[in-house]
């Protein structure tokens, strides 16, 4: 070992490294600012590698990689590499298999999945002969990223090098990165709820830059995504895995409960009773059960049968994306229904209701229905959609205002409403 500028003890490979990537001196200060120079853990440590693995090239007389991986992090930190490895996150890169990938690399093309999809699901790194990356798959830090040694995800996803801060991976902006958008807006929902309003305000009072992090002792004016998902409460330790905690599944066409989900409710109520008490946090729950399944048997299931209805009568194709109603449907669970169910869960209300749900009803009366009686005109099949209508429609009290008009009384009472308290006259 090698003695540093500072007094830390470095290796003298990792000084030979500092010799010359002190011409890249953001890399090198943002080190010199990280836990792992104080820990003497530098350049060589970490990008050391062996002959013969698939990523391994000559560098300068050393033997090295340039992507370090979940497992060469887990030589230092096992846990929360067995955690991550086991994670969700760690899967993000299936997305290659799905009907997502499907749409990115058919619908769009390869150089947009490239620097789109890939770059938050994660790519599966390719090499060369030597050793260097392909850049047909690199740089990319996605999530879900399969590494050349095997291993997946990518720690630098969100302790982004070469400081790897764990101030910073607890700030919403770090999981905002992946998780914001049409199809999956939780940075913005988080941003207009009364937790990101708090965020905003006292963000300096969060102490992040705290080795402990515990909810309700270390900072209590705030909870940032990592709070709920991640980081530690008085009975529960740090965790990796971000699934720990979620007991509904909010992304797929129909929300399902996730497995063990008595346990992963109960972890995510104690993050909660840091702040709130029982009543508040049983209430908020009881809302969102109600909510999640007031839009699966509404909308997402009687959706998903009328396109199957569609497809098994021959009014349309078993392909997906040959016609319009698929992607009606698509958005409808995709984009408007994830919003709806993850603004019900982050106490969003514009995104539960106005991105989400009126979405969803908008779009399965106004543009669903209608495209299915279209299908089954031009497929001759009329009969069809009378089927779907007396099933799924006119079958379903909630439903019956679509073919039978609104409720007189109800709207006597709108009309009533407004001249009240707006002075306005509703004709």
């Amino acid at each position: 070992m090698a003695w540093g500028t500072e007094g830390v003890r470095i290796s003298k490979e990792t000084k030979e490294c500092l010799g010359c990537h002190e011409s890249m001196p953001g890399i090198v200060s943002q080190w010199e600012d990280s836990a792992h120079w104080n820990a003497g853990v530098g350049c060589f440590e970490c990008h050391k590698a062996n002959k013969g693995e698939s990523d391994a090239m000559d560098h300068y007389g050393y033997t090295v990689s340039i992507i370090v991986s979940p497992k060469d992090c887990g030589q230092c930190h096992p846990r929360e590499s067995q955690e991550m490895g086991a994670s969700h996150h760690a899967e993000a890169g299936n997305i290659l298999n799905s009907k997502d990938g499907l749409l990115g690399q058919t619908v769009g093309g390869e150089p947009a999945v490239a620097v789109g999809c890939r770059q938050c699901h994660g790519s599966i790194v390719k090499t060369k002969a030597d050793g260097t990356l392909d850049a047909n798959t690199w740089p990319n830090t996605g999530i879900g990223r399969v590494n050349p040694d095997g291993s997946k995800g990518a720690c630098s996803a969100c302790h982004t090098r070469h400081r790897f801060s764990k101030e910073q991976a607890r700030k919403p902006e770090s999981c905002g990165k992946c998780h914001l958008g049409p199809d999956h807006p939780q940075k913005e929902v988080y941003e207009e709820s009364k937790h990101g309003i708090l965020y905003r305000a006292f963000e300096d009072k969060l102490n992040m830059d705290k080795p402990k992090w515990v909810a309700g002792q270390d900072y209590y004016d705030a909870p940032t995504c990592s709070t709920c998902h991640m980081s530690a409460t008085p009975d529960q330790p740090v965790t990796h895995d971000v699934g720990t905690r979620l007991s509904w599944d909010l992304r797929a066409p129909i929300s399902k409960r996730t497995d063990n989900s008595a346990k992963k409710l109960a972890d995510m109520k104690d993050v909660c009773s840091s702040c709130h008490g029982a009543p508040f946090v049983d209430g908020f729950y009881m809302q969102l059960d109600g909510f999640v399944e007031f839009y699966n048997n509404k909308f997402a299931i009687p959706a998903q049968e009328i396109r199957a209805k569609l497809m098994d009568e021959g009014v349309i194709s078993k392909q997906d994306f040959d016609d319009r109603i698929d992607w009606i449907y698509w958005e409808l669970w995709h984009h408007e229904g994830r919003r709806a169910r993850h603004g019900a869960a982050m106490s969003g209300p514009d995104y539960a209701w106005w991105h989400g749900i009126y979405d969803v009803a908008k779009h399965f009366y106004t543009e669903l229905l209608p495209e299915a009686r279209e299908a089954c005109e031009r497929a001759g099949k009329p009969q069809v959609y009378e089927e779907i209508i007396a099933k799924y429609i006119d079958g379903r009290p909630e439903h019956q205002w679509f073919t039978k008009g609104f409720d007189p009384k109800q709207i006597e009472n709108i009309k009533e409403y407004y001249q009240d308290r707006y002075k306005q006259e509703v004709k």
